[in-house]
């Protein structure tokens, strides 16, 4: 029982590095330095040497093996070098019989470690054969030396020197390297997986700037073709071109609104009327819904309706909804897209009511997830980021919809005094 107390001890002496890496770079975006197995190697070390495995006064084991090929195998020739040095001081302090014994065994194991490290670098395939070879050669050595230099100790503890030394020895580098490789593995995946979704944020912010900045410039092409019209008057072609002027200024809006996006956002909320808002979105939309002979009706039941909103935020929203339910009726010759606004209670109900392709219960459960769209070249975010925005206002959002039947949004937003 006292053998088994003793190799447990050890062996958690060995485990040291492994619990203070998995301790240390948990959060961290970066994986191990060679300075970090110095200083934990050299830690487990010290521990060790202090309390060993010992049946003899001056005799004692413990796992500096394990810790000196291990140290050497993710620290380099340098961090052996320094374990090498303090384990020369503290055995020397220590003193007794064995200090003899011991210089010669870590000699032999020191370049041993210092062979195998290049190697299991080297060889990656053979790296589980190297770590099996290291534990059986560093359970060997010791013994052969021991029964060279101090014979008559190692017949009279022959059971302690059989038993605890190789197991000590061969478990601590077998499961310490084991453990240590696993989570290091874990980790560089972890790095890849982070170095990727940060590529695939990049795509994802580009892809979104297009569908925001799409919308506006739809809007200035339609009235740019309207412009063409030689019939149209004066005073509609002024109309026109003060539209366009506007959504170009919104479209420099949501640039620099991108720009900015790693910055805290801050967005500015403002008592708006909401009738009249999303008349002026009808007006902007209009003729992308004629160019895909779509028509536009707006009913309400109240001619001002208050809420709390960022104005580009909110206008952005409806045109993402109005223009998803354009879209969903080119299919049919006659599309028609209603928009009805009403008061209930301490909300206003805002429904977009389509005679488009409809969904199926599956495609309405997965709406507002990120990056899901119903359509081919669709990204998507920009329901997304209006599903977003109607939670941060404390609204909801409803869906009705049939494959081939048609799709109705309800949008309850509350309302402000």
């Amino acid at each position: 029982m006292l053998y088994v107390k003793d190799i447990l001890l050890q062996l958690l002496f060995a485990l040291t590095p492994f619990v203070l890496y998995t301790i240390y770079y948990r959060d961290k975006a970066v994986n191990y330095s060679k300075q970090f197995i110095t200083i934990t190697c050299m830690i487990c070390l010290f521990m060790s040497m202090t309390f060993p495995a010992s049946v003899q006064n001056g005799i004692i084991f413990d796992i500096r093996y394990v810790i000196m090929f291990f140290g050497m195998l993710y620290g380099g020739m340098t961090t052996g070098v320094f374990l090498l040095v303090e384990f020369l001081i503290y055995r020397l302090l220590i003193g007794g019989q064995g200090l003899v014994s011991a210089i010669i065994i870590l000699s032999i194991t020191f370049t041993l470690s210092a062979l195998l490290s290049v190697l299991y670098r080297r060889l990656s395939e053979y790296r589980k054969l190297i770590t099996f070879f290291a534990g059986i050669i560093f359970s060997i050595i010791p013994i052969v030396t021991m029964f060279g230099t101090e014979y008559q100790y190692t017949i009279q503890h022959l059971k302690f020197n059989i038993l605890v030394m190789p197991v000590q020895n061969f478990l601590g580098i077998w499961i310490l390297i084991s453990l240590f490789n696993k989570a290091v593995s874990d980790k560089e995946l972890y790095l890849r997986y982070l170095q990727s979704e940060k590529s695939e944020t990049i795509a994802h912010v580009a892809a979104s700037l297009a569908h925001e900045v799409r919308n506006p410039l739809t809007a200035v092409m339609g009235f740019l073709k309207l412009l063409k019209d030689d019939s149209i008057t004066r005073e509609k072609s002024r109309k026109y071109i003060d539209i366009c002027l506007e959504e170009i200024k919104r479209t420099e809006v949501i640039l620099s609104e991108y720009l900015a996006i790693a910055k805290p956002n801050h967005s500015m909320v403002e008592k708006i009327e909401l009738v009249q808002q999303i008349y002026s979105i009808v007006d902007i939309i209009t003729p992308y819904a004629n160019m895909n002979n779509v028509s536009l009706e707006m009913q309400h039941s109240e001619d001002k309706i208050y809420v709390s909103a960022n104005p580009t935020e909110i206008k952005q929203l409806f045109i993402n909804f109005i223009k998803n339910a354009i879209e969903a009726c080119t299919v049919h010759a006659t599309g028609n897209v209603s928009i009805r606004i009403e008061r209930q209670s301490k909300y206003a109900i805002i429904t977009i009511n389509d005679n488009g392709v409809g969904m199926s219960n599956e495609q309405m459960e997965r709406l507002g997830s990120i990056y899901f769209s119903t359509k081919s070249k669709g990204t998507g975010l920009g329901l997304t980021l209006s599903y977003q925005l109607i939670r941060s206002m404390n609204g909801n959002v409803t869906v009705r919809s049939k494959s081939e039947e048609g799709t109705e949004f309800i949008l309850s937003i509350p309302l402000t005094d």
